[in-house]
């Protein structure tokens, strides 16, 4: 897919590979359901009252309230009850939006082949431009070569699609322009940060993904750099980077952040020059004379003699989050023993000139038992956490880590499906926004059920993922669990798709679900529902046999 370098770039460094980017599925506005829509209405009137009629404006506001809390839309907006009436309405408002704005795939793209009516007139000529390249590349002929990246996120140039894809120069990483978009998100999750908490995070761990890193020039790597207090330094005439500048603390208005970065195989794999940098950065840093509370990083060096190392990943050659596996069979008994194999897995420390591996057991432990918040970036508008195995495993992970050392931390989720607008959430609100915009939503729903065997798993993987994130974290609403089991099984024809189409989507959709019961992380208020997840296992093993 042309918004997925790391896979083009994997298999051009294993095996000088052809890769033929093509289009992602295509997107459409998420709308609203009818209970969001009302409140919306609501909201609107309330606007309208605002200024012109008090006694008026003050039932609407008691009415939006009340409406939402039935809805059970007022706890996934983050509305408390110690909240103010204008602060609800405020989250309420936005939570509406957030919704709205929501991008839905509508279903899959088919390789070579536009949807039928398509408007647009380079998904059109992509469509003819993956079969001629793939016609060319069979026959040994030449393939143009095109970049890779997100349509979604304003990367037209990726388009048409069918060519032989290319990335990124990793030594002009992070650009001039991805810092300054990861400064800005860098920013938004402090401001986020002392909103909710009253005091600016002191510690935090950074997931760095290497398709990610790829795919926007290094924003989550310059997030980093920034929350440091740090800058890259380019070259004027080739525009690589060229080393770290320390930002006085004058200059940031706020107090240095101690960065610690997970990096993944791929990562690891692609950018021993940027973990070099990231490295060079932390050192910097630590040595600077400045006082502990705005320097936390040169304060633990102080307090230990030496530089701490603050980039952890898995051993050389090996790569995931060290708990997939454990997820996936399912015969764990407490979430601690996810967040051990997620420790124990995160075994090496890389850093010098030539990002080296250093084994460090234990030393990652320390790092998140320090941890004020996990920050974990989402770029791709064509993508959501409930679309990939990883994100649970390494949130989840995370989460679960900490639960294993009595600690507790933020998880955030950083929106950057649009770089202008950075939008921190905690992993419930994101999840939460997942479910209600897409994963429930008829237009998601009947798009997959256009695609046969692949949509219902579509369906499957959805409700893994849910269910994974609520073992994980432990904070995943257990009506976001209802909601996807009735919108899949509760709903007749949905569920006659999926046993029909892919038995064995169906069978894991049942099993995830009984899995969320049998943890106590789902308590569905009808008693047959066990009984009827059992009969659907059942009913999809005779019809695969």
């Amino acid at each position: 897919i042309v918004s997925n370098p790391g896979e083009a770039a994997q298999a051009k460094r294993r095996i000088a590979a052809v890769t033929l980017g093509h289009l992602p599925p295509p997107l459409t506005g998420a709308g609203l359901d009818e209970n969001q829509q009302r409140l919306e209405r609501l909201v609107d009137e309330y606007a309208q009252a605002d200024g012109l009629d008090r006694r008026r404006r003050d039932r609407l506001a008691r009415l939006i309230v009340e409406t939402a809390r039935k809805t059970g839309l007022a706890s996934e907006a983050g509305v408390a009850r110690t909240d103010a009436p204008d602060e609800a309405l405020r989250r309420i408002d936005a939570w509406l939006c957030d919704l709205k704005d929501f991008a839905v795939k509508d279903g899959l793209h088919v390789y070579g082949r536009a949807p039928e009516g398509e408007a647009d007139p380079l998904r059109r000529q992509s469509a003819e431009a993956e079969k001629t390249a793939l016609l060319a590349a069979l026959d040994g002929r030449h393939t143009k070569a095109g970049p890779a990246g997100a349509p979604a996120r304003g990367r037209s140039d990726v388009l048409p699609t069918g060519r032989n894809l290319f990335t990124a120069d990793p030594r002009t990483m992070p650009t001039p322009t991805a810092y300054d978009l990861g400064h800005a998100a860098a920013e938004e999750v402090v401001r986020s940060y002392m909103q909710s908490h009253g005091d600016w995070p002191r510690t935090l761990v950074i997931d760095l993904w290497g398709s990610a890193s790829l795919r926007t020039g290094g924003e989550e790597i310059a997030q980093g750099l920034a929350l440091m207090g740090c800058r890259p330094q380019w070259d004027g005439a080739t525009g690589r980077v060229t080393g770290i500048e320390v930002l006085p603390p004058a200059a940031l208005g706020r107090p240095r952040v101690d960065v610690t970065w997970r990096i993944s195989g791929l990562f690891r794999d692609m950018f021993p020059t940027q973990i070099a940098l990231i490295d060079a950065a932390a050192s910097a840093v630590s040595s600077r004379d400045e006082d502990d509370a705005e320097n936390p990083l040169a304060a633990a060096t102080r307090a230990e003699g030496k530089v701490g190392p603050r980039i952890f990943g898995t051993s050389p050659g090996t790569y995931g989050a060290g708990v997939e596996d454990l997820l996936s069979r399912g015969d764990w008994t407490a979430r601690e023993e996810i967040g051990r194999a997620y420790l124990d897995a995160t075994s090496h420390a890389y850093g010098g000139a030539d990002g080296e591996a250093i084994s460090a057991p234990g030393a990652f432990e320390g790092r998140i038992a320090e941890a004020d918040l996990l920050v974990h970036t989402g770029d791709d508008p064509g993508r959501d956490i409930l679309e990939g195995s990883a994100d649970v495993a390494f949130i989840g992970g995370f989460s679960a880590a900490l639960a294993a050392l009595g600690r507790n931390a933020d998880l955030i989720v950083l929106d950057t499906t649009d770089p202008q607008k950075p939008k921190p959430r905690s992993v419930g609100e994101a999840v939460a926004r997942v479910v209600r915009a897409r994963a429930v939503n008829p237009r998601f729903i009947a798009g997959q059920m256009r695609h046969g065997p692949r949509g219902a798993s579509e369906f499957a993987e959805t409700v893994d993922r849910l269910v994974g994130f609520a073992e994980t974290t432990h904070a995943i609403s257990g009506a976001l669990i209802e909601a996807v089991h009735d919108a899949y099984l509760g709903d007749a024809d949905v569920r006659a798709f999926i046993l029909r189409e892919n038995p064995a989507a169906a069978k894991v959709i049942a099993e995830r679900f009984l899995s969320a019961r049998r943890r106590g992380l789902w308590h569905p208020l009808r008693n047959s529902i066990d009984d009827d997840l059992a009969a659907l296992i059942a009913e999809a093993q005779r019809v695969a046999a």
